[in-house]
C-alpha cells in the first residue's frame, strides 16, 4: 500500500474504496447509502452492502453474457433490449425471477401454435397426381 506524507509530516495510508477491497465493480458505498436512505431497517450492517453489491454484479454479468450470445446469434455486435429479453426468457432461472417484469422495447418471444401451421403434405403423391391428370 502506498504511504503518503502529509504537510505536517505525519504519514498516512492512501484510502481504498470498499468496492476495491471487495474486488467488485458495483459501488458498495452507493448501495450502502441507498439501503440506509431506503428505510428498509433501522440499522444496516457494513457487510450487507458488500453482499448486495456482489449479488447485483453477478446478476448483471449473467444477463449480459446471455444477451451477448443472443446478439451474436442474430449477427449483431450491439446488445439491444430485444437481446436482453431473449436472454432472460430463454433461461429458466432468470425467467422465473423476472416473471412479472416487462422489458421495454423487448418485443415478444417468437412462438407459433402447431394448429396454425399449414399441414405437411407428401410432395411425391401430389406430383404424381398432377402429372397423371395433365396427360391425355
Amino acid at each position: 500500500m502506498p504511504i503518503f506524507r502529509s504537510e505536517n509530516g505525519k504519514t498516512r495510508v492512501k484510502a481504498k474504496s470498499r468496492s476495491t477491497r471487495a474486488g467488485l465493480s458495483m459501488p458498495v458505498g452507493r448501495i450502502h447509502r441507498i439501503l440506509k436512505n431506503g428505510n428498509y431497517a433501522p440499522r444496516i450492517g457494513g457487510g450487507a452492502a458488500v453482499y448486495l453489491s456482489a449479488v447485483l454484479e453477478y446478476l448483471a454479468a449473467e444477463i449480459l453474457e446471455l444477451a451477448a450470445k443472443a446478439a451474436d446469434d442474430n449477427q449483431r455486435t450491439r446488445i439491444s433490449p430485444r437481446h436482453i429479453l431473449l436472454a432472460v426468457r430463454n433461461d429458466d432461472e432468470l425467467n422465473k425471477m423476472l416473471d412479472g417484469v416487462t422489458i421495454s422495447q423487448g418485443g415478444v418471444i417468437p412462438h407459433i401454435e402447431q394448429k396454425l401451421l399449414p399441414k405437411k403434405t407428401n410432395m411425391k403423391s401430389q406430383h404424381n397426381t398432377n402429372s397423371s391428370s395433365q396427360e391425355y
